[in-house]
């Protein structure tokens, strides 16, 4: 394979493939620094803002994850009709102006506002960096770079908790906002200044009730897009649900204290490494086979973590709890970019209502699966491994749906 080798596209004027890359994972780690920086300090903002039931803490993230997911819904029909560049730059302009306003909060209902607000803002960086992508690169060569991006995404997971901690060890957690804002304000200055428009005149689509009804109409009318989605919606589900609940399992449960960080970050590498295994082989092996194969092997891993966490001593030993989860979150790394590539796969034409519509539906439908499971918190893990093993089964079944019940296909099938 000769991935490293391969030029980039002329519609790139000149940045080389190795920025490109760098520079969308960069900007969709945006939204994974304004969730995971802050779970160390969780306990510390419900104290500060006076948070009596523990489980409540978790609305920092859902409130977060709503604004996230709802704002997806109309930054796709604006960048298919305005480019990319000025609604990413003004995505990025409420990111950072929401994220410092956090310093002046009086209160946890003014707090949830500010990170409904934030969720907005950073919706640009998911709809408007995949929009980027697809306009770029198609079939497998996309699914090559999303799994290179999500590489690079990834180490955002494995750094943020313990930045978060550092920054609270120093000071007040207000300063993990500022942080944010700064990040921000670097990625942004670096598009602005090397990033040129990657829409295409032919591809620009009018602002118009029809235009985004049409376009809306072809996603979800799309057999292959819509059950990918679903499938993804559900499997994310599992993701949210454990950053709502996270601090408590490892703090609350195992005790861990200040050690959070870097178990968060143990599980995040095998998640990095998975998304760099997946690029070395999808362009060899192809799309369906690996993200079929590893969704079965999510599925009986999360069998087994269930039955052991239902029929073992309680809590499990940590030492194998992190088994069980590294292995399930190697294969989530498969599942997550594959996925993502083949619902927008046949969807170029209308890329960015396409990511804007299947960006609300994960990110909404996930985030609510995953307060649902982060709410269930009793104390213990089972409803988190529970909730593992039922959206993994779920999200089979939209798979087979999708593929009319033929899995490991290595072309796509007519929709």
């Amino acid at each position: 394979m000769t991935t490293s080798l391969q030029p980039a596209p002329a519609n790139l004027r000149g940045m080389g493939r190795v920025e490109f890359i760098a520079m969308m994972a960069f900007l969709m780690s945006l939204n994974a620094l304004a969730i995971d920086i802050m779970l160390p300090g969780l306990q510390q903002i419900g104290s500060a803002l006076n948070v009596v039931n523990e489980n409540h803490r978790q609305y920092v993230v859902s409130a977060y994850l709503i604004g996230f997911g709802v704002a997806q819904l109309f930054y796709g029909p604006i960048a298919d009709r305005f480019g990319r560049r000025r609604p990413m730059l003004f995505g990025l302009a409420i990111y950072i102006v929401s994220s410092l306003a956090v310093v002046l909060v009086p209160s946890f209902g003014a707090l949830l506002l500010l990170r409904f607000i934030q969720g907005i803002g950073s919706a640009a960086t998911r709809v408007i960096t995949i929009s980027i992508v697809r306009d770029v690169y198609g079939g497998r060569q996309m699914a090559e770079v999303m799994s290179l991006i999500m590489m690079v995404f990834m180490v955002i997971p494995v750094i943020a908790p313990g930045t978060g901690q550092v920054i609270m060890f120093m000071g007040h957690w207000h300063w993990i906002f500022v942080f944010m804002a700064v990040a921000a304000m670097v990625v942004g200055l670096w598009m602005y200044v090397r990033l040129p428009e990657t829409l295409t005149a032919k591809d620009v689509r009018p602002f118009t009730v029809s235009s985004i009804y049409q376009g809306f109409r072809i996603v979800l009318t799309n057999r292959i897009a819509l059950c990918y989605t679903i499938a993804s919606t559900f499997i994310f589900g599992a993701l949210f649900g454990f950053i709502n609940s996270a601090q408590q399992v490892y703090v609350g449960i195992y005790d861990l204290g200040a050690w959070f960080a870097a178990a968060f970050a143990g599980v995040a590498l095998f998640m990095a490494l998975s998304s760099f295994v997946n690029a070395r082989l999808v362009g060899r092996i192809g799309m369906r086979r690996l993200s079929h194969a590893s969704l079965i092997g999510f599925i009986a891993i999360n069998f087994v973590w269930l039955v052991a966490q239902v029929l073992g001593p309680q809590p499990m030993p940590f030492p194998l709890f992190m088994v069980f989860f590294s292995l399930a979150m190697f294969q989530f790394g498969w599942i997550g970019s594959n996925f993502n590539s083949l619902a927008m796969e046949p969807l170029g034409h209308v890329a960015g209502t396409a990511s804007s519509v299947l960006g609300f539906m994960g990110t909404v439908g996930g985030s609510l699966i995953g307060a649902a499971i982060g709410q269930a918190y009793d104390g213990t893990a089972l409803p988190m491994v529970a909730g593992y093993f039922t959206v993994s089964v779920i999200g089979l079944v939209f798979v087979l749906i999708g593929e009319r019940g033929v899995l490991f296909r290595q072309q796509n099938p007519r929709v």
